[in-house]
Formats: C-alpha cells, sequence, structure tokens
C-alpha cells in the first residue's frame, strides 16, 4: 500500500505545473507547522522536532526556487522566507509554540494568494472555445 500511495505521489509531483508544485509545498508546509504546533501545545517538542524540521525544509526550497529578478514584490518574499527560516530554528531549538504559530499566521495568507493565483493562472492556459466564422458544412461534425 506504502508503495502505491508513493507511486502516485512521486508520479503528482513530477507531472505537475510550476504552479501546482509551489501550492503543494505551500500546503505542506502549512500541515506540517499545524502538527507541530499541536505536538508543542500538548508538551512533546519530540514529536514536533520533524515537523518543524520538515517546515524548515520547505522554507528552504521555497527560497531556492524564488527567482527575485522575475518581479518587484520577490525581495521583500525573500526577507519573509528569511525571517520564517530563523523563526522556525528558533523554534526548534527552543520548543516556542508562539514562534510556529506565528509563523504558520505568516504564511496562511502568502498559501491562499498563489493558490488563487494558481487557479488564475490555469484558467488562462485553458482555450475556449469559439464559433466558427462561417458554417463549413452541414451535418453533425460540419461535414456533408
Amino acid at each position: 500500500m506504502d508503495d502505491a500511495r508513493s507511486r502516485y505521489l512521486a508520479d503528482a509531483i513530477a507531472t505537475a505545473s510550476p504552479a501546482r508544485l509551489l501550492t503543494m509545498l505551500y500546503d505542506r508546509l502549512i500541515l506540517d507547522l499545524s502538527r507541530a504546533e499541536r505536538e508543542l501545545l500538548d508538551g512533546d517538542r519530540g514529536a514536533a522536532a520533524p515537523f518543524v524540521g520538515h517546515a524548515q525544509e520547505i522554507v528552504g526550497e521555497l527560497i531556492g526556487m524564488l527567482d527575485v529578478s522575475a518581479w518587484d514584490g520577490a525581495e521583500a518574499l525573500l526577507s519573509v522566507y528569511g525571517f520564517v527560516l530563523r523563526e522556525l530554528f528558533a523554534a526548534g531549538a527552543s520548543g516556542d509554540v508562539t514562534r510556529v504559530a506565528s509563523c504558520r499566521a505568516l504564511l496562511e495568507p502568502l498559501c491562499l494568494a498563489w493558490h488563487e493565483a494558481a487557479d488564475e493562472t490555469g484558467r488562462a492556459a485553458i482555450p475556449t472555445p469559439r464559433e466558427p466564422a462561417e458554417p463549413v458544412g452541414s451535418g453533425l461534425l460540419g461535414v456533408a
């Protein structure tokens, strides 16, 4: 079962558009932060550590993917990622649930915004059917 699930996930990642990959990373990042927050609230730093660590890896990946020359807001987004990464390192070392929660609260609106942008990009890429300028023929398929 795990092998089939792993293959499915690998195929989903391999065939995903860049916009979809970004939203997948954000979704997993928010999930990791939520799980870490829950474990820290329960007082279990050991159980929270893998989630905080994975969140750090995802933020590192987001930093690596970001092309700061692509758009004007990229430098500001890079600053946000750097801040989040520093906060997650501190949270991992101290077990501070407040830092994890603040990172999640900061990233959730970005996650939503990237999903909306990906949806818009996806809609723009879908061709819209057009009516022919003139009838091309008779019959169901336009063939006489």
